[in-house]
């Protein structure tokens, strides 16, 4: 799960206040010294919807709101947390995260045990990296994880380099519009969360990714009538997708914007 309103707040629970002083320090370096700078080169505007975790009702609801206009996703998955039940909702099914494939969505990574990469010495987020990969090729034959993003949204400055041997890119939740040249290892994303955004800063964002050729990426959970803490309304996601074919914004997944930026 991706918390912009406390991404430490685990930590301060549970941490030292050199460890949480530690994690801001190496989150504030990851977000701010680029590890793999590439330059955009888009013909046009694009928007990416990006779903962590995969609750059920992103791999139905949310996948079925896309396919309406003819667009793809992104579903960052944990292996430990395919089919289960938690206290915030159901996840998908390894059947209905194939069947998101099938339907060419694009699956991608988090950690296997959906730990903070923060949280890894390199030994141990190799092997996380490792196992989350091979449960997939059992899960999803065929499916390549190629893009990853940071769970709970806490970068890491030691580990860009590592993931960068792995993916193409990383995601994580600093909002923002990724414009020109940018770090393929921190793209940038804005919450698609109802308690976090409304539909005036949305078309704002819009509007904005239209001015200056951008790559606007949104992060969300689930998607139904009453959604999460942590997740948006069928309607938020309505008045996005609306919003972006009246302003000719491509959707595109986060492989499909890398393609169409010439990356």
């Amino acid at each position: 799960m991706a918390i912009t309103t406390s991404f430490f707040a685990s930590s301060e629970a549970a941490g030292t206040t050199w460890s949480v002083l530690r994690d801001r320090l190496s989150h504030r370096l990851a977000m701010h010294v680029p590890m793999a700078g590439a330059q955009l080169a888009n013909p046009r505007p694009m928007v990416s919807f990006t779903f962590d975790d995969v609750p059920h009702s992103a791999a139905t609801v949310g996948a079925a709101a896309l396919e309406a206009y003819g667009a793809h996703g992104t579903f960052y998955v944990s292996g430990t947390l395919v089919g289960e039940r938690d206290k915030f909702w159901q996840h998908a099914t390894a059947a209905q995260l194939a069947d998101l494939h099938a339907r060419g969505h694009e699956l991608g990574c988090h950690t296997y045990s959906h730990i903070r990469a923060s949280d890894l010495d390199p030994t141990t987020l190799e092997a996380e990296i490792a196992r989350n990969r091979a449960c997939f090729e059992e899960l999803v034959p065929g499916a390549r994880l190629a893009n990853f993003a940071f769970p709970y949204g806490v970068g890491t400055f030691r580990g860009k380099r590592q993931l960068a041997q792995h993916f193409r890119t990383s995601r994580s939740i600093v909002p923002g519009i990724n414009r020109g040249r940018v770090d393929l290892q921190f793209l940038k994303a804005v919450p698609l969360i109802d308690r976090e955004i409304d539909r005036a800063r949305l078309d704002d964002l819009m509007d904005a990714a239209v001015a200056d050729n951008g790559w606007l990426i949104f992060f969300g959970h689930d998607v139904c009538r009453r959604p999460s803490a942590y997740g948006c309304s069928e309607a938020l996601l309505d008045h996005a997708l609306k919003g972006a074919k009246r302003r000719d914004l491509a959707i595109v997944s986060v492989a499909e914007g890398l393609q169409a930026a010439r990356i």
